[in-house]
């Protein structure tokens, strides 16, 4: 899609510094560039404006990547797979649901990295559930966090703590920690018993991504978070109505509304066009908010 040859490469862990310096050269867009770029790009297929997006957002695909150096990978490869999730969300973001591009290319550039380190370590091949990258991804933080960092297995008492912060069972925690201790056949059996299969029986797995999931839920739970401190702008009778009308499951009528209020069915309607509009305002700006305290955290 975008002109990916004149991008630049990183070659090794030591070519890092000059990489990042060179990433840093090209520009953040501002609001109005970035939608007029994305439109550009999704109505009329200008490869310029997609460079232009994501060379913008490679140092966001860096500061992701240097979360992940940990896993004994290659530094360069990690990049190259967080670019290949930017190039992904560039391709399918949509400028007219209002978010930024670095939201929404945030959850594709973790999932492309995670899904690289996944078909790397051997051990995971089979870790396309749920659980099973859970328990990858967050396994020695929360290791970390108990102090259980000495080698070998964990006592019953830490198992059972992180079991219950990751939500997992404690034979799953048993069961990665022994694995992660060292490479292990794709043949070996999942559990002692044999009676769940072989690791290489879980290769397969055709379910929305950890990450696809979770990105869903954060723009949902973001969404919601926005709604319910816009509403509080509005005053008792707006937020009244606006409430009856257009968060209800069963809305009431005007007729029923204008009733309660003690005024005509006209008033009751441009009561609620005009608290939706304070609503539409006041989420936008909350979103706008959100999304420039995630870049900032980014770069």
């Amino acid at each position: 899609m975008a002109r990916t040859a004149t991008l630049p490469v990183l070659n090794g862990e030591s070519g890092l510094s000059r990489y990042l310096s060179e990433i840093r050269k090209f520009p953040m867009l501002e609001p109005q560039q970035e939608y007029m770029y994305a439109k550009s790009w999704r109505e009329h297929d200008d490869r310029e404006a997609a460079h232009h997006l994501v060379t913008s957002h490679l140092r966001l695909v860096a500061k992701i990547a240097m979360g992940y150096r940990g896993y004994g990978l290659p530094i360069s490869e990690v990049v190259s797979e967080g670019n290949v999730g930017l190039m992904q969300a560039v391709k399918r973001f949509e400028p007219e649901k209002g978010f930024r591009l670095a939201t929404y290319a945030m959850w594709w550039i973790k999932a492309s990295i995670q899904e690289y380190i996944l078909r790397s370590w051997s051990l995971v091949k089979m870790g396309t559930t749920a659980n099973q990258k859970k328990l990858f991804f967050n396994l020695r933080k929360a290791k970390s966090k108990i102090s259980a960092l000495d080698e070998g297995d964990m006592r019953p008492d830490q198992v059972k703590i992180i079991a219950k912060r990751l939500g997992v069972t404690e034979q799953d925690v048993v069961d990665m920690n022994r694995r992660l201790g060292g490479d292990a056949s794709l043949n070996a059996p999942i559990r002692d018993d044999g009676e769940a299969g072989e690791w290489q029986d879980w290769l397969v797995d055709h379910a929305p991504t950890q990450e696809a999931v979770l990105a869903e839920h954060e723009e949902l739970d973001h969404r919601r978070q926005a709604l319910t401190g816009a509403i509080g702008v509005l005053n008792p009778r707006e937020k009244r109505i606006f409430e009856a009308r257009r968060l209800a499951d069963d809305p009431m009528t005007l007729e029923d509304l204008a009733t309660e209020f003690g005024v005509s069915r006209e008033r009751v309607r441009q009561i609620e066009v005009r608290a939706f509009e304070k609503v539409q305002t006041a989420v936008k700006g909350t979103i706008a908010r959100q999304e420039q305290a995630a870049m900032e955290a980014a770069y």
